[in-house]
């Protein structure tokens, strides 16, 4: 399923062959999809998962964004400034994952000064249980598109 930042050649998609499909409908597959971004394939048995993370996945960064211009508008930020910032911090962050290829743990790791500013903000993230809540959505994601593929 290829995502929304398809639009832009941006996407993620995924695609798993068939017991019947051949190399030759690999590549073709594989040539499609990728024109519209980054593509993998997978076993059947994961479609579900790829469709709750990279199907659904825009929303959840969406939303990060829109809360991440909310917070700093809330603090004094003008809004069109808070966009700017806010894009160009999640568009740099991921984009400097893919440039390195370093664990986004250790990227995090080498921000967070001890009981600095980053490090306050991800303690209240983890008060919060942030990371359950964005592996609990994924799985409601993945569970809705299990019910949706049963018919």
């Amino acid at each position: 399923m290829p995502n929304t930042p398809s639009l832009i050649a941006k996407g993620a998609s995924a695609f798993a062959l068939g017991s019947s499909a051949t190399d030759s409908d690999a590549t073709i597959t594989e040539s499609l999809l990728s024109a519209v971004g980054y593509t993998c394939q997978v076993d059947e048995s994961h479609l579900d998962a790829v469709t709750a993370l990279s199907g659904s996945g825009p929303a959840y960064i969406f939303l990060m964004i829109e809360a991440l211009i909310a917070g700093g508008v809330d603090h004094g930020l003008p809004v069109d400034v808070a966009r700017d910032l806010a894009l160009h911090t999640v568009s740099g962050a991921a984009e400097l994952v893919i440039k390195t290829g370093d664990d986004p743990a250790l990227l995090r790791e080498n921000v967070t000064s001890p009981n600095g500013t980053t490090f306050a903000a991800l303690e209240s993230f983890r008060s919060e249980d942030f990371e359950g809540t964005i592996r609990r959505a994924i799985a409601a994601a993945a569970e809705r598109s299990r019910e949706l593929g049963a018919g």
